[in-house]
């Protein structure tokens, strides 16, 4: 049975599909093992201890402070409704957990293994016996049939979308359940089905799923809410001896007595409380900042870190988003022509101090990136919407639109206004006009962020040149937020972020099917059955080679729609923290590895002494 689980194992990985390593062999038609990962081959073994970018010695204990922007009004992260707290996630565990050093694999958490169909029509999960909740009664598997259930019916429209395709769960067992797929072949649903988040039914039966609340929700995870400042602060206390510890995923994690999240109103605020040793860590986002504003005592004695650290993760797309809900968006070489009035490489070099590569791929710095003319496994999945999509996607490699630098982009205006031309739009009396309509063209950028607005000012000068009255309104995180849900806006700043195994995601993102559901992250409202198909080809690709091809396909696609002006991205996390910290020796290649992090005794002394606190981690 062995040589057989083998053989599974290997066809699977070869094909490109979910790749398996046995654990042992079960039930006829299927493989049971400790891990799963999207393409090659697992890193840890079924015997493995803990992950390598971990310390399993770390000591346990001590508190730290971390920040948040804006405000908080629930507990329950789970749905659309309010603006969750921040670090509510530690509450609560999954079937599996991801490796932060591998690419798409993950292993079990709540589950101690997962069996798998051949044909990936279903799995099961064999929970793990020890697995609690904070109230000291088991996980079972009427626990993850709720949780199935919740979150895909009354849950947000993220969590519907994703797990469309899971279309019920069975009791086979207290320890072990089904989960079962609906649809044609795709080869991630055994895949993401272990990232479902576990909530507790019978907290469930007696309190509101689909409601606001501060009343701290029952989970599983190693960490309760132990402090409660209504929209200004929220503490979780580390469970001693919890359940997980030991459990390989866990193993050297989640080592911080209590850690506290405060708020404040925005980055500048922020950043001066940071400086005051308010609290203890800081991701920094701006390249001003970044360059400019940690020019403290606490930096100069030692006393703070500053870093730049390296990583591997796909950067995705950043850009300013065209809402084509709009009237005015819909035709692409509006789009196009209004590409050309941003000039990243002035603002690169005056604003954020040459930090920052321009963004040219949805799937940027991955090997997912199109680059050059369309290959020919490429042009297999292209070929069929000739005629349907722009020529460019056959012809010319992308490249967003380029100045030398100087300010003066009066060549690239000039092409923008040609566009605009071509597209029934006119400058009269200064003003952009639209020839069938007479509107003129107005439109708003919309920012949660005041420190946006130094980089969106110049966009805004340019456009001006062109005729367009274009505007910057900033306002609080909730109006934010609810005007994000109701896709009430012109032009917002957004992330695209990509992992190295696209798929079921791609819906939540360009699927025209959620277009006008509030909520989801269709922010652009992409309606295209070409894109649509493109999708289920990515979802249905039967191997690494074709997932690559029909990625890069859908990549040329959307850049060349022009749905987005593409911003930059940076291959670095910059951080700042109070010197009190002990790191493992190996970092993760694909995130920063905080929650591997541990207060060392030696510096935290040091540091309250007023020392540099320097010692070995």
């Amino acid at each position: 049975m062995m040589n057989r689980a083998r053989r599974i194992a290997t066809a699977l990985t070869l094909a490109g599909g979910l790749a398996l390593v046995p654990h042992f062999a079960s039930a006829q038609g299927s493989t049971t093992v400790h891990g799963q990962v999207l393409s090659g081959e697992l890193k840890y073994g079924p015997d493995f201890t803990h992950f390598e970018y971990t310390n399993p010695n770390a000591p346990k204990g001590g508190s730290v402070a971390l920040y948040s922007i804006g405000s908080f009004d629930t507990l329950n992260p789970f749905i659309l409704k309010g603006r969750p707290a921040a670090g509510l996630g530690q509450l609560f565990q999954t079937l599996m957990s991801g490796s932060s050093d591998e690419p798409n694999a993950q292993y079990g958490q709540l589950a101690s293994s997962v069996e798998v169909a051949d044909d990936l029509s279903w799995v099961i999960y064999n929970l793990r016996p020890e697995a609690r909740w904070h109230d000291g009664t088991p996980v079972t598997a009427e626990d993850v049939i709720f949780s199935l259930k919740a979150l895909t019916t009354e849950g947000h429209p993220f969590y519907r979308n994703y797990w469309k395709n899971l279309s019920g769960a069975e009791r086979l067992d207290d320890h072990r359940v089904k989960i079962t797929f609906e649809g044609e072949l795709n080869r991630e649903l055994p895949y993401i089905a272990g990232q479902l988040t576990i909530l507790s039914k019978a907290y469930y039966e007696i309190n509101e799923f689909n409601e606001t609340t501060f009343d701290p929700p029952m989970g599983s995870g190693p960490y309760k809410v132990s402090n409660i400042d209504p929209g200004k602060s929220i503490t979780y206390e580390r469970i001693k001896n919890h359940w997980s510890d030991d459990i390989p995923v866990n193993k050297g994690q989640n080592n911080f007595g209590t850690i506290r999240y405060d708020y404040y109103r925005d980055q500048t605020v922020a950043l001066e409380a940071f400086k005051a040793h308010e609290y203890d860590f800081r991701s920094e986002n701006s390249s001003k900042q970044w360059a400019t504003g940690y020019d403290f005592p606490g930096l100069e004695q030692g006393r703070v870190v500053k870093e730049l650290v390296r990583h591997q993760n796909p950067t995705g797309m950043q850009g300013f988003v065209f809402n084509t809900r709009r009237d005015m968006f819909k035709d692409s070489r509006v789009r196009e022509a209004l590409a050309y009035a941003f000039d990243f490489e002035w603002e690169n070099k005056n604003l954020f101090y040459g930090q920052y590569t321009r963004t040219e791929s949805y799937f940027s710095n991955s090997e997912l990136a199109s680059s050059g003319k369309p290959g020919a496994l490429e042009l297999e999945y292209l070929e069929p919407f000739r005629g349907q999509i722009p020529d460019e996607v056959f012809t010319k490699s992308y490249q967003a639109p380029h100045s030398d630098g100087s300010g003066n982009i009066r060549a690239n205006l000039r092409i923008a206004l040609r566009l605009l031309k071509d597209a029934g739009w006119v400058v009269r009396d200064g003003k952009l006009t639209n020839r069938t309509t007479g509107d003129t063209m107005s439109m708003e950028f919309l920012l949660v962020s005041p420190a946006f607005e130094r980089i969106v000012s110049p966009y805004v000068a340019n456009l001006e040149k062109l005729g367009v009255t274009a505007s910057i309104r900033t306002v609080d995180t909730a109006q934010y937020q609810n005007r994000i849900d109701g896709f009430d806006f012109d032009v917002i700043v957004s992330t695209f972020s990509q992992s190295l195994s696209p798929g079921n995601e791609q819906r939540n993102f360009w699927g025209s099917y959620n277009v006008e559901e509030n909520g989801s992250r269709n922010l652009i409202g992409v309606h295209d059955p070409v894109v649509d198909a493109l999708i289920d080809k990515i979802i249905a690709a039967p191997d690494r080679e074709h997932l690559i091809a029909s990625t890069q396909a859908l990549d040329r696609v959307l850049l060349w729609s022009h749905y987005v002006v593409p911003q930059w991205h940076i291959q670095s996390y910059r951080v700042a923290y109070w010197n009190r910290f002990g790191r493992p020796e190996i970092s993760p290649k694909y995130s920063l590895g905080f929650n591997t992090w541990w207060i060392d005794p030696d510096k935290d002394a040091a540091l309250e002494r007023g020392e540099t606190g320097e010692s070995d981690n």
